[in-house]
């Protein structure tokens, strides 16, 4: 079995003693080297030696974790980023496609953000850029999008997607270039995302940007032409919401 190191960078002295005791009784694979309580503490540990994965609380006593990351632009670390449960924290990790663990966390997070972290690309620093912003300006309305894919990670301008279309568990991004990316998260996931940014659920398949609605054709149920030349069906119980929109461009 392969074995993991790993580094705790949490302020709360208790927070750190728990976690560091929930490592070593639930994730077997995982070692600690060392565990720090501020930024200075960590950056002064990281010089000396990089863990497999670093799990990282995001306000510390003397900054941000993201201050760590900046002192190490080039860490190989994973990462786990530890927040406490905050309708922001959670808007900024879903932006950002990075997995994180809520305060208070269960046994079963965990060890669930291990297994993730195993798997995972290494995040881009334009993802940790997004993040950031997130977090640290959340009434900043955010111009980009993280998608994580089983290859890749796509950074995107929220303004260039002209639609999403549901496929069970998958959503299908398609953009203004016409280029197209499938992400393994649900239509409901990026509705609830995107729907500050104009976008509208039409129907149970189909979540558009309404800046690229061209016409609504009221025959044969309804259904939208968007700019692009897709046509989109519009389910009866949306079609009120639909003209609503329409009417108020």
């Amino acid at each position: 079995m392969d074995k993991f190191t790993s580094f705790v960078v949490e302020d709360n002295l208790l927070a750190l003693e728990m976690l560091v005791n929930d490592i070593s009784t639930h994730l077997k694979e995982v070692s600690v080297l060392n565990t720090a309580t501020s930024v200075v503490e960590a950056a002064k540990l990281l010089r000396q030696k990089q863990p497999d994965i670093l799990f990282l609380d995001i306000m510390l006593s003397d900054g941000t974790g993201f201050d760590i990351l900046e002192i190490f632009p080039n860490l190989t670390s994973k990462i786990i980023f530890i927040t406490a449960s905050d309708i922001h924290a959670i808007r900024a990790f879903k932006f950002a496609a990075i997995d994180y663990i809520l305060k208070p966390y269960s046994i079963s997070d965990l060890i669930q953000s291990f297994h993730k972290v195993k798997q995972q690309l290494s995040p881009q620093k334009e993802q940790f850029s997004i993040l950031k912003q997130a977090v640290t300006e959340p009434t900043k309305k955010l111009q980009k999008l993280s998608l994580h894919t089983q290859e890749k990670i796509t950074i995107v301008d929220i303004t260039n997607i002209v639609r999403c279309q549901s496929d069970n568990n998958y959503t299908t991004f398609y953009f203004l270039d016409k280029t197209k990316i499938l992400v393994s998260k649900t239509l409901k996931y990026y509705a609830d995302i995107l729907k500050e940014y104009n976008f509208i659920r039409v129907h149970q398949s189909h979540l558009i940007n309404t800046y690229f609605i061209k016409e609504f054709i009221k025959s044969d149920g309804g259904y939208l032409i968007l700019k692009d030349g897709s046509n989109i069906p519009v389910s009866v119980r949306k079609r009120a919401e639909v003209l609503r929109v329409l009417d108020s461009f």
